[in-house]
């Protein structure tokens, strides 16, 4: 087993990418998430990999698409305000069912906004991230040893169902330093029969494209894309249960807010609180299933979040309305204290302690 080497956030997810395979790398520095780019400067040249800085974060991600659509790994990072800049590309991803990986490491916002840590991107990621009927697969690290997780996970999600794959973490995510077990490499070479590689004169030419101009043809592969993403939410829903076995009250939360809810879910333990926590790792598909099993037996939700609250409508789609959903959160940068979810908890049981 690897030894635990001390890591920041987003060092640890360019470091697993590469150790994932990915040899293409191509993005635009923006704050909270610059230590990808430079860390991919540094090491991609020696690997025998790519790193391009692109004139822009629309150039990055149509780089992105000329890689993926060869077959090989390729990722780019960003932060919120250049994640739109990729949207459209990110949409022309998807409208090709190609595999890639991409990374937000979320700031404050609307607009510039500022750089500290923020889950206001959490609609953008899971209900699209570009024009059009599509999802990404979206994880949402809580540790720098998630970051370092998911990425390979990310990577191998996106491959086998040929849908771009997300990273959505907070900048907190991207800037703390915690020790973690790197992945083991991987000799990634796996041929793909769809890819642009060249027919040798012994296939059909392969087409990667997303303009259908016959809509009866545009629906039918909508159609199927939505078949294959009901695959990926019966099969690949993660979450993380915490003191759930007789909770009266279920916190919500990912990424940090999970951290922060845990320090706050002990204390009300300790003043006689029966309250646990769901976290959703991915964030899209959305775990439905623990939540509408624990809308039978908790009095309420309480969704914590570093937003003006996103999440908590899909906790309410979850649960089907059937127990009360309250918002905890902070917004333009700031992260709720573990005193501000313990007084959310309290109030959520009517004041007992």
């Amino acid at each position: 087993m690897s030894e635990k080497v001390l890591m920041k956030g987003n060092e640890a997810i360019a470091e697993a990418a590469i150790r994932a395979g990915c040899r293409h790398y191509f993005g635009y520095p923006i704050t909270p998430q610059t230590e990808i780019a430079a860390y991919m400067a540094k090491r991609m040249p020696k690997i025998g990999g790519c790193f391009l800085q692109a004139e822009s974060e629309i150039s990055a991600i149509n780089m992105v698409y000329g890689v993926a659509g060869t077959g090989y790994r390729v990722m780019t990072s960003s932060s919120s305000p250049g994640i739109s800049l990729k949207g459209e590309g990110i949409s022309y991803l998807a409208g090709a069912d190609l595999p890639a990986l991409i990374v937000n490491v979320q700031r404050g916002g609307p607009g510039l906004g500022g750089i500290q840590p923020s889950q206001a991107d959490y609609f953008q990621a899971t209900k699209g991230g570009g024009h059009g009927d599509f999802h990404l697969i979206v994880m949402a690290p809580a540790s720098v040893q998630e970051m370092a997780d998911m990425t390979a996970k990310c990577f191998d999600l996106s491959d086998k169902y040929r849908v771009p794959a997300m990273i959505l973490a907070d900048g907190t995510m991207g800037q703390m330093m915690e020790p973690v077990v790197l992945p083991e490499p991987v000799d990634y070479c796996k041929e793909k029969d769809w890819a642009v590689t060249g027919t040798k004169g012994k296939r059909k030419h392969n087409i990667i494209n997303s303009l259908y101009l016959k809509p009866e043809e545009l629906e039918k592969i909508n159609f199927e894309r939505f078949e294959r993403y009901k695959v990926i939410e019966e099969n690949e829903c993660l979450y993380e249960e915490f003191m759930m076995e007789d909770a009266e009250i279920c916190v919500v939360a990912f990424g940090i807010a999970s951290r922060v809810s845990k320090n706050a879910i002990v204390a009300a333990r300790e003043q006689g609180i029966k309250v646990g926590m769901i976290r959703p790792i991915t964030l899209w598909p959305f775990p439905k299933k623990p939540f509408r099993a624990a809308a039978d037996k908790v009095k309420a939700f309480i969704s914590v979040e570093l937003s003006m609250g996103q999440m908590i409508e899909d906790v309410l789609l979850a649960t089907e309305c059937r127990k009360p959903v309250t918002l905890c959160n902070r917004s333009g940068g700031m992260i709720p204290s573990p005193e501000q979810v313990l007084e959310a908890i309290k109030n959520a049981a009517g004041g007992n302690k």
